[in-house]
């Protein structure tokens, strides 16, 4: 039986593992030819290609030449693109106490004008099969009260400007544009080179702010992109479509304090659960610094695209 995606070309950026690996399945088991982009990571890029039949094309996304020679690649082997998915990104914690404009600079590289530049060279296959885009942002960029992610979060909030502009100029072309903002997923660059405890502890703090009682899979992220993509979704264009567990810690609009779980531990992973009476809620904590486990306010850098 034909997919919702037979006969698409699709490229995913930072595709050889985490969100981009799942969003890369996602598309061919849904008929897509899929071209995995990565940088770092090509065993695994050319095994994942391998797996949904496609290629695999390493560039560094913040470089427009290296950007061109790629979709020249996925379209000589492929064909025009048809679905893009700008997945590519990097984060590092700091404030302004320990601001380092190297790295703000290069997650403002990847996070933004790498989208920008894959869909300027992607953009004459997009028009040819009025095919649709969609950016891999960040709650982070609505205003979730983590401290030391604001200047990641300001990349991200520039993405959703794009891509509601994009949206608008690429209408008359048939074009749709939208973006997923995922909470915390579980995936390497959240969870790799921490203890179990440290691990742990992390999906502990999570789970505690999310309505669910949940953290996120990869795979609930390619799940919604794989919605935006498709033509199920043929009548939505320039949105941004959430994927936190419903987090309850947003800056101004949001819970300011975020309540421990009743009874102690939130439901583990995957569970279902029911949020409880007001009443049963024990008194709240402030999200502050101090509140995140140490795991969590250690900068870590991370290189794009895998």
């Amino acid at each position: 039986m034909p997919g919702p995606l037979d006969g698409r070309v699709a490229l995913v950026t930072g595709a050889s593992r985490g969100i981009g690996r799942a969003i890369a399945l996602a598309l061919a088991s849904a008929g897509a030819r899929v071209a995995v982009n990565y940088v770092r990571e090509e065993a695994r890029a050319k095994e994942l290609a391998s797996r949904v039949g496609g290629i695999a094309v390493r560039c560094d996304v913040s470089r427009r030449e290296e950007v061109r020679s790629m979709v020249e690649r996925v379209e000589s082997e492929l064909g025009p693109i048809g679905v893009l998915v700008n997945n590519a990104g990097v984060m590092e914690l700091m404030d302004l106490s320990s601001f380092d404009e190297a790295a703000f600079r290069r997650m403002m590289d990847v996070n933004l004008m790498g989208p920008l530049y894959v869909t300027l060279e992607a953009l004459p296959g997009l028009k040819a099969t009025r095919g649709a885009i969609v950016n891999v942002a960040s709650n982070a960029a609505i205003g979730t009260a983590i401290p030391g992610s604001t200047f990641y979060a300001v990349t991200k909030a520039a993405l959703i400007a794009l891509t509601r502009r994009l949206a608008f100029e690429l209408a008359p072309h048939g074009i749709r544009v939208n973006a997923v903002a995922p909470g915390w997923i579980e995936t390497d660059m959240t969870l790799g080179g921490r203890s179990p405890e440290a691990a742990e502890s992390a999906r502990s703090f999570f789970r505690s702010r999310s309505m669910l009682g949940m953290t996120g899979r990869p795979e609930d992220v390619a799940s919604a992109v794989l919605f935006l993509a498709s033509p199920e979704s043929a009548y939505v264009t320039g949105q941004v479509l959430v994927v936190d567990g419903g987090r309850i810690d947003y800056l101004t609009h949001g819970i300011r304090f975020a309540p421990a779980w009743p009874g102690g531990s939130p439901p583990p992973h995957r569970s279902a659960c029911t949020a409880p009476p007001s009443a049963s809620w024990p008194s709240s904590r402030l999200l502050s610094w101090p509140a995140l486990p140490r795991a969590l306010r250690t900068p870590r850098p991370v290189t794009p695209g895998a």
